[in-house]
């Protein structure tokens, strides 16, 4: 049986650590290397870093940054933000993270993915997709939740996954930040269309909200961000919480 995984995420915006609500992310809540020597020693599976302001700015991720956190992180790194092309994909990893994880050059270049299954092999591409109800249907946005793409979101988590996708990471923008629980619906549909791991993101504020994730909408693991910056929960907590609940989790 898989165990789920439970994956803290963190904005990166210049130094430091931001985060806000529905991707209006601009509040101050740290730095980074200090969140990642803490998240060490709290048992978490893996850590997603992204660079919000990257894409929006068509400017490259820094890499000497990235060296440094990836030298203070003991457990699987995905990256995100300002990946173009392959070459961006070789440094990042070259950097010292083990996966990418890809959201807008996707909508321009799809055979992107299939380039970085083929060259690194499909566990290292993470497929993003950040959504919102659209005229009642779930649309893709993309450069951080501020272009619409008219692309429809069960479609599109199909086509990455055909194109070699090792996962798929689902984030709702109107839950994002709210603290107000995941968005089962939105979930359960990508969940229901592909065969590969799903990550549910945006909205958590309590470990129920992450079961109802994983039992109710079948995600494969769990990210968070705002529940472990605001609150005093913690990874180690969610896990024992879930554990109880009988979901398998991995153990510290």
């Amino acid at each position: 049986m898989l165990k789920t995984r439970i994956i803290p995420t963190l904005l990166w915006k210049n130094i430091g650590l931001v985060k806000g609500i529905g991707f209006d992310s601009w509040r101050i809540v740290g730095t980074v290397l200090p969140a990642i020597k803490v998240y060490n020693t709290r048992q978490v599976d893996e850590l997603i870093i992204v660079d919000i302001l990257a894409t929006r700015e068509n400017s490259e991720l820094d890499l000497r940054a990235l060296e440094d956190f990836s030298a203070e992180c003991f457990v699987p790194l995905t990256v995100g933000g300002g990946i173009k092309n392959i070459d961006d994909v070789r440094k990042i990893l070259c950097a010292g993270a083990d996966k990418v994880c890809i959201n807008s050059a996707l909508f321009e270049t799809p055979e992107l993915v299939s380039e970085i299954a083929k060259k690194f092999g499909t566990q290292c591409v993470v497929g993003s997709i950040d959504a919102k109800k659209v005229n009642g249907k779930y649309e893709c946005f993309s450069h951080s939740g501020t272009k619409s793409t008219g692309k429809e979101v069960v479609e599109w988590a199909k086509y990455l996954e055909s194109l070699g996708a090792g996962e798929i990471l689902i984030t709702s923008i109107e839950k994002d930040g709210t603290m107000e629980g995941y968005d089962l619906e939105l979930i359960k549909k990508v969940t229901e269309a592909v065969k590969i791991p799903v990550i549910a993101s945006g909205g958590a504020g309590n470990y129920e909200d992450m079961y109802n994730a994983l039992d109710k909408a079948k995600a494969s693991a769990v990210a968070a961000a705002s529940i472990f910056h605001f609150t005093q929960q913690t990874p180690l907590e969610a896990k024992r919480y879930l554990s109880s609940k009988g979901i398998a989790v991995r153990k510290g």
